[in-house]
């Protein structure tokens, strides 16, 4: 009950924080904005689709789900500033739980994370893209599992550096591989299959997979329940550690 209170505290003043100063949700959005108006159009001649609601069906989940991973695994740079203006310091004299300094973060990450994925859904809608709403729910907690566990790592790697010039090549160089890697631009079915043997291996790929079932309709697929099962024990473990640097930074 205690965890849930200071989580609850922590969630609110962070929200608090993001709402004063909206235009960064819209400014996360812009680049995948950009790839959705301009890149987009040219998949539906590229993947040799019938129509133009099939290429966004392949397009958007993955765009989807770059933003998660690309919008969590940067958020430590807010936190090296908490550290450096003393507000994680501050927190050593107050009772509140040490997770709950890591989780009311984290869910507003999460909420910040899915009203952008809700604008580009509703821009592809525009683009002939169809989804059910179950199977876009679904989807939205596969993106959340993400942004929470991608974040989760952000803060413990910021917390561990404590710098901005660390932490930047740091996320830079995990990134690129797992956007590779991950078949988000384009399904992996088209690669070697050397690469696609590499790819099993990034669980982030198997998200992509089952987000582009979701958004094809098929809710029964493997690939969704894999990729919802995969992303929930990432998390789960990714707060766990998280957790941990928090409390060490804060003891």
């Amino acid at each position: 009950m205690k965890l849930l209170r200071d989580t609850s505290l922590i969630f609110n003043r962070q929200m608090q924080l993001l709402l004063r100063n909206p235009v960064w949700i819209l400014v996360g959005v812009f680049q995948p904005v950009m790839y959705l108006l301009l890149f987009a159009p040219l998949l539906k001649p590229a993947l040799q689709v019938p129509t133009n609601a099939e290429a966004y069906e392949i397009f958007v989940p993955g765009l989807l789900v770059l933003l998660a991973i690309f919008g969590g695994l940067f958020q430590g740079f807010g936190l090296i500033a908490e550290l450096r203006a003393g507000v994680i310091e501050r927190s050593r004299v107050t009772p509140v739980s040490r997770l709950a300094l890591l989780l009311g973060r984290s869910l507003r990450d999460v909420v910040s994370l899915i009203a952008q994925a809700v604008i580009i859904t509703l821009l592809a809608l525009v683009f002939d893209l169809r989804v059910f709403l179950p199977n876009l729910l679904l989807a939205y907690l596969m993106l959340a599992l993400i942004s929470l566990m991608t974040s989760a790592v952000s803060y413990g790697v910021a917390l561990v550096v404590k710098s901005e010039d660390a932490l930047a090549p740091l996320m830079n160089t995990v990134a690129q591989p797992v956007l590779l890697l991950s078949g988000i631009l384009l399904p992996l079915t088209y690669a070697p299959g050397w690469l696609q043997g590499v790819a099993d291996w990034n669980p982030f790929s198997w998200a992509v997979n089952g987000t582009r079932a979701l958004f094809r309709g098929d809710l029964g697929a493997p690939d969704v329940w894999q990729g919802l099962l995969i992303m929930a024990v990432l998390a789960v473990l990714a707060v766990a550690w998280a957790a941990r640097e928090f409390a060490r930074s804060v003891r």
